[in-house]
């Protein structure tokens, strides 16, 4: 199972946390409408199973919200709630006897929908109560409903419970790491990054910097050991200012040098994140639906927090001090060469020495730190789940074993960053040795060749030796961190070059009044989800005309959502294609096909910020418009109790709003684009009855001239339709009017009907 279950249902995942719910085998259960994303043939079987009075949960207290009515006479006591505060309370049989609410409300429902998901226990109920049933069945008739009571239902789909396509592999693979060293190429996206123009600068600036730092310290020992300076212990002004003079001019120029390397350090590194976490945002944002199934949010948060984070604050500073340190080393022994040649003999096996521990130092250093870097993506994940499912974690006292999980994940992350942190001390200790070394070599040969060197020269060549254990030690070090932190580049740069979806724009583009008719076409189309899986569609051929309403129905694993997601190429052929009003959708950018398309799915998504910002993203319609949007979408009422209007602020997820209230606002949403195109993808599952009814009659009333296709979690919203068609191991079994296909007792939809008990 995926990332909160990605690869689940919404029936699968209900069914997975009710059976997880009587696992637990608590004394009371809160059961939060856990039958609405199942159809009634398996909400029945649940319930008379768990929840009802003869389930595995009849010696518990049970306290059931739900929107089924079918299931009320057989539960004890009814509560009804009406605007935060309990209306009604009592057994079914009280509460249709007070005529109150609860009477008044499941009266209209009949009336509005013709058909009832009623089961014998409510009819039989009903029928003892003959005004009611006179009531019902008179706004029956004045609605010019059909069906005589006895016999209605409000149906779903009869969906077998089965297997999830069975994968070669698991979904989440282990995050990847690369071994070896660095490469070139990541070196050299990091500086196109930077601007290779402004990296050339930095280095310049600080080598002329550092180069003006040592002839200053050449002109200085020529000022003291000139004896021009001085005649009988007066000094010679003329001298002194000449010599004075130069050495400001070098000192001035250091101080430019270093002054114009760190603006030239600033601008580069800020153009360098600013454009490695562009492109990384860029191609993550335009990654096929694909990426997200296999890739847990962890890691994405790894990535733009702490890879970000390393390449903004750390590695161009590190970089320019290891730059400054090998510069400041390399002047070092420049100035101990000129004084002594003969330490030259030293400097090339010292030299040798030097390179084979930072081989080894660094080459450990780099695997240990891409192990901590993909250490810490589970962490990330883990808080991610734990903050989202606190609620669950908290109700199943699991408190204790995700903080046990927590622990072993940092305690996994503190192990892989431990050693990086002791090969560090052991490089320090051989620079140190190294470096002592070159101190003791240059004060040697300084005393052996005393009588032959100028002693301002010795002592300078001393001064500089002193200072290169430190120089050194730090340049090593730092360019070690170079390499290893460069990782984060690797990361970056692997992120810049995930596969992506389709062009966005493709020439020629479609005329703008595309499509004006609606009529799509599947030829021979087959999909998979992923290479490697199983075919989801398999060859399926069929053609909607202009304006027609079709129905999508089949049991889970059909392949009904991934017919949806096909339209809008989420996932892309295997072979065949779709045509809309004649037009290939594979040969148009994805931009022009998603734009002309709409979808009012099962969960809304809301983000956060304003109501309009979620109605009209980018501002193309006016105030008066998304006003009648919401008007026709029954939230007028809701908009004028809203003190900003449209401008109301929406929390992320659309936490202050209720689940009816996001569908409503999708349903806003599909209004205002009024594309001829609309996919329902089980849009009501999820829902209250009230707002169900709202939403099938707008449809029916604003969509009369568009193309829609309904994947129908409950029979009633297809009943209507023109034509159904019936998936099954993706392919097309039928494909009917549902007066023909019902008609017939061996078509799979007579079947449906049959066990919903619509025949």
């Amino acid at each position: 199972i995926g990332e909160k279950g990605i690869n689940l249902s919404g029936g699968q995942k209900q069914r997975v946390s009710l059976a997880r719910a009587v696992y637990h085998d608590a004394d009371i259960y809160l059961l939060d409408d856990p039958l609405s994303a199942v159809d009634s043939h398996v909400g029945k079987h649940i319930f008379e199973n768990i929840i009802g009075p003869k389930g595995q949960l009849n010696k518990k207290t049970r306290i059931l919200v739900t929107h089924a009515v079918t299931f009320l006479p057989q539960v004890d006591v009814i509560v009804v709630m009406k605007s935060g505060q309990i209306s009604e309370i009592g057994t079914f049989k009280e509460l249709m006897a007070q005529k109150g609410e609860f009477s008044e409300f499941l009266i209209q429902h009949i009336t509005d929908t013709g058909e009832q998901e009623l089961n014998t226990d409510i009819e039989e109920l009903l029928n003892e109560n003959e005004e009611l049933m006179q009531q019902i069945q008179g706004r029956l008739s004045q609605s010019g409903s059909v069906r005589s009571l006895s016999s209605s239902h409000r149906n779903s789909v009869s969906f077998d419970t089965q297997p999830i396509t069975n994968q070669i592999d698991k979904l989440i693979q282990e995050e990847a790491s690369e071994t070896g060293s660095v490469g070139l190429r990541v070196y050299l996206h990091f500086i196109k990054s930077a601007g290779v123009l402004m990296v050339l600068s930095t280095l310049f600036f600080q080598v002329l910097s550092q180069g003006l730092t040592v002839v200053s310290s050449f002109w200085l020992t020529d000022w003291t050991s000139d004896p021009s300076t001085s005649v009988d212990g007066v000094q010679v002004l003329e001298r002194r200012n000449y010599y004075l003079g130069i050495y400001a001019l070098l000192g001035v120029g250091q101080v430019v040098g270093a002054v114009l390397s760190s603006f030239s350090l600033t601008f580069s590194s800020v153009m360098a994140s600013r454009r490695l976490h562009l492109s990384m945002l860029t191609r993550v944002i335009r990654a096929p639906m694909s990426f997200f199934d296999t890739t847990p949010t962890g890691r994405l948060v790894n990535r733009f927090s702490k890879d970000m984070d390393i390449i903004d604050n750390f590695l161009p500073v590190t970089a320019y001090n290891a730059m400054m340190g090998f510069v400041t080393v390399f002047g070092t022994l420049l100035v101990i060469t000129k004084s002594t040649p003969i330490f030259f003999a030293v400097i090339v096996p010292l030299g040798l020495t030097y390179y084979f521990i930072q081989k080894v130092y660094v080459t450990t250093a780099r695997q240990l730190r891409r192990i901590e870097a993909v250490s810490r993506s589970p962490i990330y994940s883990h808080f991610s789940e734990t903050v989202s499912g606190a609620s669950s974690i908290r109700a199943y006292g699991s408190v204790s074993r995700f903080i046990y999980t927590l622990e072993n994940r940092v305690d996994f992350n503190t192990a892989s960053l431990m050693p990086s942190t002791l090969s560090s001390r052991w490089l320090s200790v051989r620079l140190e040795t190294i470096g002592n070394t070159l101190t003791f070599f240059a004060a040697l040969f300084a005393v052996l060749a005393r009588d032959s060197l100028d002693p301002a020269i010795v002592g300078l060549s001393v001064s500089y030796a002193l200072q290169i254990t430190a120089n050194l030690n730090l340049a090593v070090h730092l360019a070690s961190e170079v390499e290893s932190n460069s990782v984060s580049i690797e990361r970056v740069k692997e992120y810049s070059e995930i596969e992506q979806e389709a062009a966005w724009e493709v020439q020629p583009k479609p005329k703008l009044e595309w499509p004006n008719q609606g009529v799509v076409q599947f030829q021979d189309y087959q999909v998979r989800y992923r290479e490697g899986l199983d075919l989801v569609l398999r060859g399926v051929t069929f053609t909607i005309t202009a304006g027609e309403k079709i129905g999508i129905v089949g049991r889970t694993g059909a392949g009904k959502s991934s017919l949806t997601l096909c339209l809008f190429r989420i996932i892309e052929a295997a072979g065949g294609q779709i045509k809309i009003d004649g037009v290939d959708i594979s040969k148009i950018g994805l931009g022009d096909l998603r734009s002309k398309l709409t979808i009012i799915p099962q969960d809304p998504v809301l983000f956060c910020g304003t109501l309009r910002m979620n109605l009209d993203p980018f501002g193309t319609y006016s105030d008066s418009d998304v006003w009648h949007a919401l008007q026709l979408a029954h939230l007028g009422d809701f908009m004028r109790t809203l003190t900003l209007g449209l401008q109301h602020p929406i929390n992320e997820g659309g936490e202050n709003l209720s689940v009816g209230q996001r569908q409503l606002v999708s349903l806003a949403r599909a209004l205002l684009r009024k594309t001829k195109l609309l996919i329902l993808d089980e849009a009501t599952a999820a829902v209250d009855l009230e707002t169900d009814d709202l939403i099938q009659a707008t449809i029916r009333r604003e969509f009369k001239d568009c193309t829609v296709l309904t994947i129908a979690h409950r029979l009633n919203t297809i009943m209507d339709s023109d034509r159904v068609l019936v998936l099954d191991k993706g392919l097309i079994k039928e494909f009917d009017s549902p007066q023909n296909l019902l008609k017939s007792p061996s078509t799979i939809f007579y079947g449906m009907a049959k066990d919903a008990g619509l025949t």
